[in-house]
Parts: C-alpha cells; sequence; structure tokens
C-alpha cells in the first residue's frame, strides 16, 4: 500500500472546514467511491446511479485534454485510514473505500476509465477538497449547495462560446447547428434576420433565444440526424432548406410576418416549424426531390384567414403551445403529388 503527502489549504466557511490540495488522478480514483442514495444505508449516502453515456463523454473529454479546474469534493471516512495533518502537509495511506464523493462521481469515473485506455493520464493533477466525518445531511447540504445555488452559466452563453473554444471541448452537432442559428441571424433577408437573441443582448418581446434555435436545430444535424440519414451532410445544404423552411412560412404570412403576434417569432413557434421540417417535410420533399422554398410553400395550404396567432397559444405553456402550432401545421399540409429525382435546393 502506497502513501501520498502534499501540501493543503484549510479554508473555514460558516461552522464547516475543509482542506484543498492536488491529487494525480491515480490516486483521486483510488481512494474515492460513490455512496448511492437508496442503494447504501451509510452516512454520507447522496449520490445518484453513474449514468454510462456521460462517463463516455467524461473519458473522451479527458483523452482529448480537456482541463479541470473545479475541485472533486471527498468526504474522508475512513478511520482506519486517517488523514494526517502537519502544519505544511497532509497525508494518508493511498486504500480504496476511504473518501466518499460528494461532487464529481462522473468525472472520477470518466477519468478512471481514460486512464485505463492512457495510462500516462494517470499523473494528471486534479484539485481536490476534502471534508471529513461528515453526516448524511451535511453532505447533503453541501451537495444541494453545489447542484442548485451555484447554477450553472445560461445555455445561450455556451452555444455562443463553441463559436471560439478548442475543438476538442466542443459538442459538433451544437456547434453546426449554432453555425446555423448565426446564419439565420446575419442573412440579409432572412425571415430571422437580428431575431436570433445573444447572450448579453436587452431583454424584450418576441426573437429566438440563441440556446433555443441550437436545440431545435441540432437533432437535424447531428450524427444519424434527419439531414444525415437522407444524405444532405453539408453545411451550406443544411442552412438553405432550413431557410427555405422559413421563407415559406414568411411568404405565406406575408406583412404580418413582422407583426409581434406572429408565433413563429417566438420560441415555440420556431421549434414546432423545425419538428414538422423534421417528420413531414424531409420525408415529402425528399419523395419529391426538391426541397426548395416553392416547393414547401405548395404543401402547405395557409391563407390570411386561416393563420396562428401568438394569441391562441398564451396560456398553454411551452410544451402546450408547441404542440398546438405543430398540429397547426399540420393541418396546414396538403401536399401534391409526389415524384422523385435529385434533390433541388
Amino acid at each position: 500500500m502506497s502513501s501520498f503527502k502534499n501540501s493543503f489549504i484549510q479554508i473555514e466557511q460558516g461552522n464547516r472546514r475543509f482542506l484543498l490540495t492536488k491529487l494525480p488522478a491515480s490516486v483521486v480514483t483510488s481512494i474515492s467511491y460513490a455512496a448511492i442514495r437508496g442503494k447504501s444505508t451509510e452516512d454520507g449516502a447522496v449520490q445518484r446511479v453513474l449514468n454510462s453515456s456521460r462517463i463516455n463523454s467524461i473519458k473522451n473529454f479527458t483523452l482529448q485534454g480537456g482541463d479541470y479546474p473545479n475541485s472533486i469534493v471527498l468526504n474522508w471516512i475512513s478511520a482506519k485510514n486517517p488523514l494526517k495533518l502537519t502544519k505544511d502537509s497532509i497525508s494518508f495511506q493511498v486504500q480504496e473505500n476511504s473518501a466518499q464523493i460528494i461532487d464529481g462521481q462522473h468525472r472520477v469515473a470518466g477519468i478512471k476509465a481514460a486512464i485505463e485506455e492512457q495510462s500516462s493520464l494517470s499523473s494528471l493533477e486534479l484539485p481536490v477538497v476534502f471534508y471529513e466525518n461528515l453526516s448524511t445531511k451535511e453532505c447533503a447540504d453541501i451537495f444541494l449547495s453545489i447542484n442548485t445555488e451555484q447554477k450553472p452559466v445560461p445555455r445561450s452563453l455556451v452555444f455562443d462560446l463553441y463559436g471560439i473554444a478548442s475543438e476538442g471541448i466542443v459538442d459538433s452537432a451544437a456547434v453546426r447547428a449554432r453555425d446555423i442559428a448565426m446564419f439565420l441571424n446575419s442573412e440579409t433577408g432572412s425571415p430571422y434576420e437580428d431575431d436570433i437573441k445573444m447572450p448579453g443582448t436587452p431583454t424584450r418581446r418576441g426573437g429566438i433565444a440563441l440556446s433555443t434555435a441550437v436545440s431545435a436545430i441540432k437533432p437535424l444535424v447531428e450524427e444519424k440526424g434527419a439531414f444525415e440519414q437522407i444524405g444532405l451532410k453539408e453545411l451550406e445544404m443544411q442552412k438553405q432548406v432550413i431557410l427555405n423552411l422559413f421563407r415559406a412560412l414568411q411568404s405565406k404570412y406575408g406583412a404580418a410576418w413582422s407583426n409581434k403576434n406572429n408565433v413563429f417569432l417566438y420560441a415555440a413557434g420556431f421549434m414546432s416549424a423545425l419538428d414538422f421540417l423534421k417528420l413531414k417535410l424531409i420525408p415529402y420533399c425528399t419523395n419529391s426531390g426538391s426541397f426548395t422554398t416553392k416547393t414547401i410553400e405548395s404543401s402547405l395550404f395557409l391563407t390570411e384567414g386561416n393563420l396562428i396567432f401568438q394569441e391562441e397559444v398564451k396560456g398553454l405553456g411551452g410544451a402546450g403551445a408547441q404542440k398546438r402550432i405543430y398540429q397547426f401545421l399540420v393541418d396546414a399540409f396538403q401536399p401534391p403529388n409526389q415524384g422523385s429525382g435529385i434533390f433541388e435546393i
């Protein structure tokens, strides 16, 4: 059994203290474990069951050289293997099940999986916080403080930063979706020109938050998504298809498109339109061999007298409004006879 020794900083907050240090990843993964709430009866059991897809994502992130500036938070509970403190150092035996994970169980599991694939990562330095012998209530307090009060940044900011972050750090499908959203926002004559709300812009009625746009577009452009399944893999073609959809709707609405009562200038309408594209228009346009604005227009029976406006979905909530608008589009979908051939875009 090996031992570990390092310097530390003692920090006091309220009635509790913790010790901040750094450990090699191999030591963190050796001494820590997750006490699962509902499965373990021991004090400090506040963790959920591990999510295998998240572990795999973190493993890949680690293998790509991702950063871990946030501390792994541990509750040291081993009486047989106590933490030993001097004025200048903290030391302990590297022994399994010495410390419960309060925060970071997926990071620990993902890093451990990465080490199994690339042994050099065992020396990766990680910031670690040690509490000692906390009760379940105290662990719950800390866990909730981290996961509720210390809220993550808005999704729109995350997606915005995808435009400048390193390639290995980002979600490639989200980057593609962001590129299309930015195209809709900047393209002259786009139905959403200057209507995609970026982080830091003033709050206003209407417009589509960048996070909403990215989340709605992403299922179309991700690997094995709706576009890839029909062979539309190129960014320029994907951008044009989505633009054509909204140009067709804009054409049907005419002057009413710029009315603040237009449902498609709100999140529910934007998302419903892309659901409609995915579920109805893509099969139809694929069989027709055309994704042009004209083809999409010809499949929609919409006149000035049967348009849907925001007042008709007010009070339904996000999901209710989205369902109502989607059904409106389905009811208006009256495609002419279909053909086949090379896609026209």
